[in-house]
This record gives structure tokens, sequence and C-alpha cells, in this order.
């Protein structure tokens, strides 16, 4: 899988799977699970590189002094927004709003996408940010909120 960076707007962050076919209705529900849970983490706070303490520590975890208020005083780091997964052709495509989160939060991603490709969903090019001239982006509004279409605005 070839990884390739584009221009990072982490507020207005797309996503690009290249894929070596068609993915075949259970291959997108494994890759729209992947995204679903790395969100739902990054939601969270998950991604927070200002507590990082059992990865600090090293090889030896064997009673660690884990600092709990260490928890409490380093700055939120949630991701903000998720659109649906879009598939055409041998691509799909997400945006993010990757709010606060920090930048390992792409790491762990790229990390799982390596995985899930070798094993399950052959990814022949992963694109992080910028746009991709095979699939224009459009109308915002129309790409990305489409599953918010009858959410009540009042």
């Amino acid at each position: 899988m070839e990884v390739q960076f584009r221009e990072v707007n982490p507020f207005d962050f797309w996503i690009w799977l290249e894929f070596e076919t068609n993915p075949a209705p259970a291959e997108q529900q494994y890759v729209e699970e992947l995204f679903a849970s790395w969100f739902y983490l990054g939601k969270l706070g998950g991604f927070n590189a200002e507590n990082l303490q059992v990865q600090d520590t090293g090889i030896d975890l064997s009673y660690l002094d884990y600092d709990s208020a260490n928890l409490s005083s380093s700055m939120m780091s949630p991701m903000h927004n998720m659109a649906d997964f879009q598939y055409q052709d041998h691509w799909g495509r997400c945006w993010f709003d990757l709010g606060t989160s920090d930048l390992i939060a792409l790491d762990v991603l790229i990390n799982a996408l390596y995985q899930l490709s070798l094993d399950y969903v052959p990814i022949r090019r992963l694109i992080v940010g910028g746009i991709n001239e095979d699939w224009p982006v459009g109308d915002r509004q129309d790409d990305r909120f489409d599953q918010f279409e009858d959410f009540d605005h009042n």
C-alpha cells in the first residue's frame, strides 16, 4: 500500500483509498468499521500525545505507577466530526474534522489500513489530505453531511 500525503488541514480533512478492485460489500464493511472505530477513539480523545505514559515507559510495564492526575491535566484532544464513507468505482473516501486530536492518530490509522490491506481488502494507495483529481469534492454540504439530512436544526 502506497501512502501519499497532500495538503493537510485537520479541520477539513479528506482521506482517499484506491483499492485494487471495486470493493465488495463485505470489504466495504471492513473499511467502514475500521474508520468508524478510529473516529470513535478520536472522538473520545484517545489520540492524546500529551498522555502517553505507557508508551513513554518503555518495555517493562510491570508495576507501572500510572499517574491518573495526568489525564485531567492534559489538554483535551477530541476529533469533532466524520462524514459517511463514500465509494466510486475503485475509490473510497471519507471527510473528517480532526479537531485537536494529535497526529499520532494518523500513524494508528495508517498502521491499521496497512494490515487491513494485507489481510482483507487490497488497497493500492492511501492519500492523506488534499483533493483527488479522479473524484471532485463538489459541494461541501452535499458530500459530507448526507447522514444529517433529517436532522432537526431547531
